[in-house]
């Protein structure tokens, strides 16, 4: 690939924002987040792959950083070695705020003389801080202090690093989008993020993401059930379902498929308060359970299905 030719001489007007990129070397996960008034700052700033390393591209963005940084560093060229590399190239590297972080830990960040005021990063121990077009100095450095005190997953420590920016002031725009990538330090799977989320347009974007922490959080507990219910780990299934349950006790499907894979196991009497409950807030979803019977996908016999659908 010749780099020379995918850095242009043009550039999109301001993505100007505040992003985090960080790493968890004990649990094998690093991740980019970000927030911005503009709309849909996931698709311009945050980039990642798996067992690769992540970037962040902001300010008068130029959105090659981050595919070209991810096929540098994929191609054995650390953080800084990539990052060093795409300025060189570039025609207008003092517009630009560019933070990259590699699968080993190795980070480099890079804020252009000409990135709108306030502007600045600070790189810390598996993480750094990027803003530009902030209302004041302190955005950042409340964002380093956030996580560095932060001892939750990764996912809450880069919440956490956000909300903070936002209370030290943020945006001096506002608010509008914002986003979250977490990936693997290393995998056999490349494809499979651990955690993409993205909102494009909200009055209070960083409410809402985290409101998708915690549904996405929901989903993989009861996925995680699924898992150990096929291994015959029936009590550890149950405990991930209510886990699922407690994060997302509005999602009504969750119950849904969670009936569906005890009763593939054999467990009706578990099975069937979960169904009335869902059938109750929506009799459609009688149907889905008659079709999947139909294609052999929910394995009972006539009786027990007309038990469970005639259960008042």
């Amino acid at each position: 690939m010749k780099l020379k030719n995918n850095i242009t001489n043009t550039t999109i007007r301001p993505t100007a924002t505040y992003s985090i990129i960080a790493i968890d070397k004990d649990e094998g996960l690093m991740g980019v987040a970000v927030q911005s008034h503009w709309f849909s700052v996931g698709s311009i700033v945050s980039w990642a792959e798996n067992g690769v390393g992540v970037v962040a591209t902001q300010s008068f963005a130029e959105i090659s950083y981050g595919p070209l940084g991810l096929f540098l560093m994929k191609s054995g060229k650390t953080a800084q070695e990539a990052l060093t590399a795409l300025l060189s190239i570039d025609p207008t590297p003092d517009l630009r705020q560019v933070a990259m972080l590699d699968n080993k830990g190795h980070i480099a960040v890079h804020t252009g003389q000409k990135c709108i005021p306030e502007a600045g990063h600070i790189i810390g121990k598996n993480f750094s801080v990027q803003a530009n077009l902030m209302r004041n100095k302190d955005v950042w450095p409340a964002m380093a202090d956030a996580f560095e005190k932060s001892e939750e997953t990764l996912p809450h420590r880069l919440m956490k690093a956000l909300e903070a920016g936002e209370n030290a002031g943020g945006d001096i725009r506002g608010m509008q989008s914002a986003a979250m990538i977490i990936v693997k330090t290393q995998t056999d799977a490349p494809w499979i993020k651990v955690l993409d989320l993205r909102v494009e347009d909200h009055p209070k974007p960083l409410e809402e993401l985290k409101r998708l922490i915690k549904i996405h959080e929901a989903y993989t507990h009861a996925n995680k059930g699924d898992e150990l219910i096929t291994q015959g780990k029936f009590q550890e299934a149950i405990k991930e379902y209510k886990n699922a349950t407690e994060k997302a006790p509005h999602i009504i499907e969750l119950k849904f498929w969670e009936a569906v894979s005890l009763l593939n196991h054999n467990q009706i009497e578990y099975a069937i308060p979960l169904l009335k409950e869902v059938f109750s807030a929506n009799e459609d979803w009688k149907e889905i359970f008659k079709r999947l019977t139909q294609i052999k996908l929910l394995n009972i016999d006539e009786q027990t299905q007309s038990t469970i659908l005639n259960n008042k």
